[in-house]
């Protein structure tokens, strides 16, 4: 683990003159359908429970993943529970805030957006992988680059066109930025802009096709991506694995049991953390998204990413 991401130790964050560049996450996005004037409730009706999720993928994958968790959480609470699709991160943050969206799958950058704006809003479960989660450098063959054992080697990306996927994304860009920083590469050392691709597998098809030279991306896509065979590992390959951070989560509005009945945030998680990968069922979910179980979380787990977040000026 990076010592400057350990609990308690505070970290050597960016300074003005070496951030390079500002993330467009503070901008409102206006919704359709979302509630007028903030109020809780305005999507789905009474007695829907929207959730939704941020876009890291293929949106057609995301709709068979969240549309078969909405199925599982209606059987579990008895009451109708519908999935609302959004194309970007930002607006999963915006409709959670005007209660448009009482559930949702956020990342850590995310999440401790939505908790900002939302006071009293809980991470009530991650998966089994989320406390040590990773973000990976790759690169197209053709760049020429070789493997390297510690963040320093992220200066060799110096004259390569570079790509990271959401603005927003924990994975794909914050954490990214973040080692780079670290490792005294400046963003203008690469060659042109980055590019910002939209998602974890939009990045891997982006490098693999040559359209950019390296970029970033979230392991566990990755790792999805390579066993489905949906990337020639002869086109492109993986430079460095940053050390591991609190990441993904499900967030929940703090006015959840008073909108849709007591209890109902502790049925969910009794679902979640009762999903066996024995049960067919159950298995099927925990596959789509590439984990083994879930597990308990709190806020606090995101201070790290919060004072990243802070430094880079997109937390009041």
């Amino acid at each position: 683990m990076n010592p400057h991401l350990t609990s308690g130790r505070p970290a050597p964050l960016w300074t003005p003159s070496r951030r390079g560049f500002l993330l467009g996450a503070g901008g409102a996005l206006v919704l359709t359908g979302c509630g007028s004037g903030g109020s809780p409730g305005g999507s789905g009706g009474a007695g829907t429970l929207s959730i939704s999720a941020i876009p890291d993928q293929d949106p057609e994958l995301l709709t068979r993943l969240y549309g078969g968790v909405a199925d599982r959480f209606s059987d579990a609470l008895g009451q109708k529970v519908a999935y609302k699709p959004l194309t970007e991160y930002p607006a999963v943050v915006r409709g959670f805030e005007l209660g448009d969206i009482y559930l949702s799958w956020m990342g850590g950058l995310t999440g401790v957006q939505a908790t900002a704006r939302v006071p009293g809003a809980v991470a009530i479960a991650q998966r089994d992988i989320d406390a040590d989660f990773h973000s990976l450098f790759i690169a197209n063959k053709s760049a020429g680059l070789k493997q390297f054992d510690d963040e320093k080697g992220l200066l060799t990306l110096a004259g390569h066109s570079f790509t990271f996927g959401s603005e927003t994304s924990t994975s794909g860009r914050l954490m990214p930025n973040f080692f780079m920083d670290e490792s005294g590469l400046d963003l203008k050392d690469l060659k042109g802009k980055p590019g910002f691709s939209g998602s974890h597998d939009a990045t891997i098809e982006a490098v693999a096709s040559g359209s950019f030279e390296t970029g970033a991306v979230n392991e566990q896509v990755w790792k999805s991506t390579v066993d489905e065979g949906k990337v020639d590992l002869s086109d492109v390959g993986v430079l460095w694995r940053t050390p591991g951070y609190h990441d993904y989560h499900w967030l929940a509005r703090p006015d959840i049991d008073e909108k849709f009945g007591s209890g109902t945030q502790a049925k969910i998680k009794d679902l979640l953390f009762g999903l066996d990968e024995s049960v067919p069922k159950d298995a099927e979910i925990l596959k789509l998204f590439g984990a083994k179980k879930f597990v308990p979380t709190k806020n606090s787990n995101y201070d790290q990413i919060r004072k990243v977040a802070k430094a880079l000026g997109l937390l009041a």
